[in-house]
Formats: structure tokens, C-alpha cells, sequence
């Protein structure tokens, strides 16, 4: 097979799987955590194999030991976080409310100690009255508000967010057993479909894929549980309103780079300010918390934990997380990643072949041939 016809064969192959991820986005969910807990659970299933234990009872051990521990995180967690959720749902009309106030406020009083001379400076010669604050915090909150709301329906459109999760609580551990019962056989199953001139070059890139993607995955979900617990239990402590509700979402939400610690941040300054006003000692305790788990995250857990496993700059990065997103839906995050470790794999594997051609090379006799 030529490499024109390779190249034509896996790119419709590569659109036949995203033709089948658009038709079947809002069903693909349980099917995608329990693939991926499987595939994150193997190397444990296999050391248990080693240890003496057949595939069936190592399948059957880990699911009984994490589903325990699901369980026991959900009764402990659930009852505080459904609380703190309803409080936060109920007083955030008088939270906002409030945040109106204290801008009007200290708008007028910043504008009082400028003095004219300097607000004419800046462009402002009649002042900034209360109804100009009022109407730039209003519109600011309304913006935030329908980006929020936008960004949360293209997250869950597809399906219903209540059958969604019904569906990953029954039948993702049945797949994430498959999986794992099943998965070596799968992945010889696969290696038999390449084709045979092929499968020296496709081992070999599946074998950077998956160390990429397992790194990653890996490494950002114990990275994602120690950001939850520190915002969580940090911000608690303190008496932060709502602390371990803010903390556990950025912590979920830290599986996308930045934008779980932003989540913190933005929402740990705006409830200390409304809660601890006039003091500023909630609020700068609230970003002791966070700023320390933002360096801890950013100097040695990211480093030591995920490294450069993808191999992808953060901010291609978070344009496949936000791209699949929009495409997919919640299933799209959850394939962004992975995805997106995949295809870098591809191109610089395309690129060691531009960079060996003979059409880079200008013809050179000696240029690497790629199969």
C-alpha cells in the first residue's frame, strides 16, 4: 500500500469515528468514564495477575474496592456539598445584590479621593456616578451570568443531565468490568485488523499515545483530588461561605488547565469580599489558600505528576477541551484530551517524516522513506 493510499485509509477511518462521536454524543458517557476507568485501573489488574490472582477475580476486586470507595465518598461528601449547593442557589441573588452595592460604594469614594484633576486625566472629567457603576456591574454580572449558562448547556446538550448521570451510576462500572476483564484481548483483537506492512509504525505510535495519554490521565486525576481536598478544606477553615462546595467544583474543573484554579479564585475573592466586608482578612486568607494551591499545583505536582505526558501546549490544549466541547458535549471533555494527545502524537510523527523526505531535503539520496 502506498503511502497516499495509508494516508486516504486512516484519514476516512479518522472521519468515520468522528462521524460516529457527533451521531452518538448523548449516549456515549457511562461508555467513556467506564472505558477510561478501565483503561486507568489495567495496570492494577494486571499486578494482581502477577500476584497469583486470574483476570476475573482482579476485575471483580477492583470494581468491588472502588465502588466501595465511591459510595463511602458519596455519603460523606454528598449530604455537605447538597447543602452548601442550596444555600449558595438561594442567597446568590443577594450576594450579587450585595457586590453591586460595595462597587457603587467604593466607586463613588474612589472617584471623591482622585479629585477632579485626576479624573479628568484619565478621561473621566464628569466623574463616575453611582448609575455608571451600577450599570457596568450589572451588565459585567448579566454577561457572566449567560456565559455561564451557554457554557453549561453546551456542556450537557445531547441529553438530559439527570439520565446522564443515572446512566454513568449503572453502567459504568459494568463496562469499566469488561474492560478490564477484557482488554488484552481487545487490544490483540485490534493489532490483527492493522494492516501488516503497517503494523511495525502503528505499534510503535501507539505505544507514544498511550504513554502520553496515561501520564496525563493519571497524573491530572491525583492533581484534580489533591486541588479539591486543599481548596476544599483550606477554604472550610477559614469560614468561607460555601468554601467546600468552591473547592471540590475547582478541583473537578481543574482537569482543564487553569480553569479550575480561575474557578477558585473568582468565586473564593468575590464571596470573602461580600462575606468579611469591611475586613480584608477573609479575603486575603481566601487567597493565601488559593495562590498556595496554585503554586504547589503549578511547581510540584503538575511537574512531578503529568510533566510533559501530552506533549501539547496548555493552550491548544484548552482549545481541544473547549473545541470537543462544543461538539460533543460533556463526552467531548471527556475525549478532549485524549484526542488531542493523539493527534500530537501523529503530527510529530508526520513531521520527522517531512523533515527525512526528499522533498524537504531537496532530493537528498539519503532521505528516510516512510512506510
Amino acid at each position: 500500500m502506498s503511502l497516499r493510499q495509508q494516508t486516504l485509509f486512516w484519514l476516512a477511518a479518522l472521519g468515520a469515528l468522528g462521524l460516529f462521536l457527533y451521531l452518538f454524543s448523548g449516549v456515549l458517557l457511562p461508555f467513556l468514564v467506564g472505558l477510561i476507568l478501565g483503561y486507568l485501573l489495567d495496570p492494577l489488574a494486571g499486578k494482581l495477575e502477577r500476584a497469583g490472582m486470574n483476570r476475573l477475580g482482579a476485575a471483580l476486586t477492583i470494581l468491588i474496592v472502588v465502588s466501595v470507595a465511591f459510595v463511602a465518598l458519596l455519603i460523606l461528601a454528598a449530604p455537605v456539598l447538597a447543602h452548601q449547593m442550596a444555600a449558595f442557589i438561594d442567597a446568590l441573588p443577594a450576594l450579587v445584590t450585595r457586590l453591586q452595592a460595595l462597587a457603587i460604594e467604593e466607586g463613588s469614594a474612589l472617584s471623591d479621593k482622585l479629585g477632579a484633576n485626576v479624573m479628568e486625566k484619565l478621561g473621566l472629567g464628569n466623574g463616575v456616578s453611582n448609575g455608571d457603576v451600577q450599570k457596568s456591574v450589572g451588565e459585567l454580572a448579566r454577561g457572566g451570568a449567560q456565559w455561564l449558562l451557554g457554557f453549561l448547556k453546551s456542556l450537557w446538550s445531547g441529553g438530559q443531565a439527570l439520565a446522564g448521570l443515572l446512566s454513568i451510576l449503572v453502567v459504568t462500572p459494568v463496562v469499566a468490568f469488561y474492560i478490564l476483564l477484557d482488554w488484552h484481548r481487545m487490544i490483540a483483537a485490534i493489532d490483527g485488523w492493522v494492516p501488516v506492512s503497517s503494523r511495525g509504525v502503528v505499534r510503535g505510535l501507539a505505544g507514544d499515545m498511550d504513554r502520553a495519554i496515561a501520564g496525563f490521565l493519571r497524573g491530572q486525576s491525583l492533581v484534580c483530588l489533591f486541588l479539591g481536598l486543599w481548596y476544599g478544606l483550606g477554604l472550610s477553615l477559614i469560614g468561607l461561605n460555601y468554601g467546600f462546595l468552591i473547592g471540590i467544583t475547582a478541583g473537578v474543573l481543574s482537569f482543564i488547565p487553569y480553569v479550575g484554579s480561575l474557578t477558585a479564585l473568582v468565586l473564593a475573592a468575590i464571596v470573602s469580599v461580600v462575606q468579611g466586608w469591611p475586613s480584608w482578612s477573609l479575603f486575603l486568607m481566601a487567597m493565601g489558600v488559593v495562590g498556595a494551591g496554585q503554586f504547589l499545583e503549578g511547581n510540584i505536582l503538575t511537574p512531578r505528576l503529568v510533566g510533559a505526558s501530552v506533549g501539547l501546549h496548555p493552550v491548544w490544549l484548552m482549545f481541544a477541551l473547549f473545541a470537543f466541547g462544543s461538539l460533543f458535549g460533556f463526552s467531548g471533555l471527556i475525549l478532549a484530551v485524549p484526542v488531542a494527545a493523539a493527534i500530537g502524537v501523529l503530527c510529530r510523527f508526520a513531521l520527522r517524516g517531512y523533515l527525512a523526505s526528499p522533498f524537504y531535503r531537496g532530493g537528498a539520496a539519503d532521505a528516510g522513506h516512510v512506510q
